[in-house]
């Protein structure tokens, strides 16, 4: 039994790449090219790369991070500042990516001293702070101003300015760090990393450093905002400190509550239902804002594993009525 379940694990994650490659396909097609709904599912995959980021941080193990607004907006700028200065996209993203991998890393080091609800209140105290340097510093950033005509990348000739075109490189962009996610959840990293999330006295005494995989952890989750951030700049064409609050954290924060923290599907599932579920409710007005709390409370009462925990449920019950049948 070992060994069939190891030969049907490549086919799975096939299957599973191919669906999901198949889906981020599909979408163009699905909505004809609107602009609107180009930028909204671009807009998804960006907010599901943020998420992420903040999965290592959070659901992997156990740190909460109210500062990926900040690490996002980080991105944005130095993306920003330095295409509209004559960089290319493509040197101004990795050096966007190292700044925010360097704080996430600076960020870390209170995580060794507090834990759970002061550490959070550390991370809205950075997220404020950098919210007010892209506020007061107007000679760098605009101040609220902002920065406007930020140009869209090409790629080797490749003109990417268009928003089918934009959203495919953002789709690249989704598919290599899910990749490069899944490769760090299943090394050595990730096995630390979950180690620390369930007790990390017992981590530290069975050899895991506690200062080393903490601290990765806030960085990786930073860059991956970081990296969120570099590519919202050019989809919006224009950044101010309004598009990086601090409450915008705490919108994350719930994108990962309501998919599953600690759940590698959790970021997708959560920043697709907090992104859709506005346009479903329209004409709610204000109170789209109730209905959303009033979700979030149920879960968090009822389902604290997120929508990824019903969808097990859900599974496992259609398997026990129709179990899978091997055949020798």
């Amino acid at each position: 039994m070992a060994n069939l379940t190891r030969k049907k694990r490549p086919v799975t994650r096939i299957l599973h790449w191919t669906i999901f490659l198949g889906v981020i396909g599909c979408v163009p097609v699905i909505f004809g090219g609107n602009a609107y709904y180009m930028y909204v599912a671009t807009l998804i995959g960006i907010y599901i790369i943020t998420s992420m980021g903040l999965n290592f941080t959070l659901g992997y193990t156990g740190q909460i991070s109210l500062g990926h607004a900040a690490f996002m907006g980080l991105g944005a700028y130095t993306v920003a500042l330095m295409t509209l200065n004559g960089y290319s996209f493509w040197l101004a993203l990795p050096l966007g990516v190292l700044i925010t991998f360097v704080a996430g890393l600076a960020l870390g080091l209170p995580s060794l001293r507090v834990k759970h609800h002061y550490l959070a209140l550390v991370t809205l105290g950075f997220g404020t702070v950098i919210y007010l340097l892209f506020s007061n510093e107007y000679e760098i950033t605009g101040g609220f101003s902002g920065l406007p005509g930020i140009p869209r990348p090409s790629f080797f000739g490749l003109d990417l300015s268009s928003d089918i075109a934009f959203y495919f490189l953002v789709a690249a962009f989704l598919v290599l760090l899910t990749g490069i996610a899944l490769w760090i959840l299943n090394s050595r990293w990730g096995r630390a990393f979950k180690a620390i999330r369930e007790n990390d006295m017992r981590a530290e005494m069975v050899g895991v450093s506690l200062l080393t995989y903490k601290l990765l952890a806030f960085a990786i989750g930073a860059a991956y905002a970081g990296i969120a951030g570099g590519l919202l700049a050019p989809l919006m064409k224009f950044v101010d400190p309004t598009s990086f609050p601090v409450h915008e954290s705490f919108w994350f924060l719930i994108m990962l509550i309501i998919g599953g923290s600690g759940r590698f599907e959790g970021p997708f599932v959560g920043a697709i239902v907090v992104m859709l579920l506005p346009q479903f409710l329209r004409g709610t007005q204000q109170l789209y804002f109730v209905i959303f709390a009033a979700i979030t409370l149920i879960l968090l009462i009822f389902w604290p594993g997120g929508l990824t925990s019903l969808l097990d449920v859900f599974f496992r019950r259609v398997l026990r009525r129709n179990p899978p049948q091997f055949t020798k």
